[in-house]
Parts: structure tokens; sequence; C-alpha cells
């Protein structure tokens, strides 16, 4: 399996990202290939001064960065040799198998569709956060900004694309599906959640437990929270928001430590024909390692073609019914 790694991206690349792969490196199944994507100068003094061969690594030339302000399908278009739109040439031509980067979001997202495409059937990507759970386990959330407005079919697919991601990379069987809303009734919530609610009841490759509410979010209610991704970012960013006020205040509590981004590394791309995973763009060397991680396990599931196919039999049920 060959892993790349943007290099470049984030706001404390390079030292951040070799200092990850370093630590990944040595985690990892030996079987397992890094391919750092940047400059191969950067790359090979940075490895040096560590004293760690550059021999451990494939190294792909990438000389140019996307800044974290650059719009990114103007940047992607002129910015060829950027570590980013390596990334995902190497990805298309399958020179590396799954691809992860804390650089530019919005050029990961659109260079994800674009080079990649998306799985036949779904209609908007997604991306996820963790819900670290009171009980010790954890839950996910989706969208969390890729789709502010979102049309039921939507919010349905994400259902689906979260239970399947659950599943595989978290080992939740049976996950159960909530619908993130202002009261618990099938009948609360402006229009879209109350149509989306009908639609997750009547569908049947689901474990859908009906409407939650904010409170719920981090309880044994449900495993997988759906919303549309402008909710999502908001809840999303509280949480951060928090969880840098309780450290500013020096408050320590192992159940509030796990709301540390650094210790998953990142979030998938659901719904496009590869594995791509997304870094916090403040990433340091531990989120890296994170990062790398997510980016084997989630490979390692085949999780994309696993989506194809659960979309293939879901469309099929559709006709047939």
């Amino acid at each position: 399996m060959k892993l790349g790694i943007d290099i470049m991206g984030g706001d404390f690349a390079p030292v951040a990202t070799i200092d990850g792969v370093i630590s990944a490196y040595k985690e990892l199944p030996s079987d397992v290939e890094l391919v750092l994507i940047g400059d191969e100068d950067i790359i090979k003094s940075s490895l040096e001064e560590r004293n760690v061969p550059a021999g451990n690594f494939h190294i792909l030339h990438a000389p140019d960065v996307i800044g974290m302000g650059e719009k990114p399908t103007k940047s992607l278009a002129l910015k060829p040799n950027s570590s980013i739109a390596k990334g995902f040439s190497a990805l298309a031509d399958n020179t590396i198998d799954a691809f992860a980067s804390a650089g530019n979001t919005g050029a990961m997202l659109v260079g994800a569709v674009l080079s990649l495409g998306t799985i036949d059937n779904v209609l908007r990507p997604c991306i996820t956060s963790i819900l670290p759970k009171e009980n010790g386990n954890i839950g996910i959330l989706l969208d969390v900004g890729t789709n502010p407005d979102c049309k039921p079919e939507v919010l349905r697919q994400f259902a689906i694309i979260g239970s399947i991601y659950a599943d595989l990379v978290f080992n939740i069987t049976n996950p159960k599906v909530g619908l993130l809303n202002i009261g618990e009734e099938e009948e609360k919530g402006n229009i879209l959640c109350q149509a989306t609610f009908s639609l997750l009841k009547e569908t049947k490759n689901i474990n859908f437990v009906g409407n939650i509410e904010g409170h719920h979010l981090f309880t044994d209610k449900c495993d997988v929270v759906v919303c549309d991704g402008f909710t999502g970012n908001v809840v999303l960013k509280s949480c951060e928001a928090m969880y840098e006020k309780i450290k500013k205040r020096g408050l320590k509590d192992p159940y509030f430590d796990r709301f540390n981004y650094e210790n998953y590394g990142g979030t998938p791309i659901l719904g496009i024909n590869a594995s791509v995973i997304i870094g916090h763009g403040i990433s340091n060397s531990k989120a890296i390692k994170n990062m790398i991680r997510l980016t084997y396990n989630v490979h390692r599931v085949k999780l994309s073609s696993k989506i194809q196919t659960a979309f293939n039999e879901f469309n099929e049920n559709k006709i047939t019914e």
C-alpha cells in the first residue's frame, strides 16, 4: 500500500509533517510505503537533520505550494506542480493508493471531485467530525461544512455513507443513525428536517432511531448524527472553541481531552472514488501521524468501494420496489 502525504500542507509544514511522517513510519506495517510529496530538497534536508534515511521513503518532487488563502479552482489550475495537485495526479494514475494533506481544504475538496469524481449515484461528497461519548465510545457527525445547503435525499445519503464509515473504520456494529433537530418528535424542525425524517424512516439499510437534539450528541443515543453542513460546522466549531476554553483555564479531565483534534488526525472525503484524507490546517506532528494512520485504515477497509457497493444495492432496491 502506497500512501501519499502532502509534506508542504498545513500551518506548521514542513516541520510538523516530516515529524509526523517519521512517527507514522514507525507504527505502520512494514508493507506500507509512505510517498512524501513536496519540495525534494526540503524533504531530504529535513530528514537528514533528524538522522532519518531518505531511503525509507519515496519522494515525489512538487516544488510549489497552494497557500491556505488561495482560491481552490484557480490555484489548482495555475500550480500543477504544487504538492496538492501532484498528489491528486499521482492518485488518479495509481502511483499512490491514497492521499492525505493538512493543506488548503478547499483545494483538497475541489481536487478530489475534479480529479477522481464522485461515486456513482452519490449526489454530494461530505466530511465528518468525531463526537466523543461519555461512555468512552465515539460517534460521527456529518456533514460538517462541505454542503451548507442540502436537500432531503442528500441527507439520506449522508446517513448511508456515515453508517458504512462508522461500521468499517470504527467497528460500530449496526450504527444507530439520528437526525439532528430541535426536538425529538417526528413533526419537529424545519421543512428540510421534516422531509428528511420521512425518507430516513423508510430507508431499510440503516438503523434510524429518529430525531436527536443537541444534548444527545455526546450520549449513546445514536452513533451517526446527520445534518446539513451549515449546522454541522457550527457544532464542530463550538466544540473546538469550548475545548480551547477548557484548556486555557488549565482544567484537566480525561473526557474533555478526547475533544483534542490531534487524536483523530482528520476526516476522509466521503463519496469520492478514492481514499482522500483532509487534516486540520493547524496540525502538529501528532495530528499528522494520526492523519496518516487514518488514511491507512480508510484504505485498508476499501471504504470507497464498499460505499459504491452499498449505493448500487440501494438503487437496485429502489427500482424493484
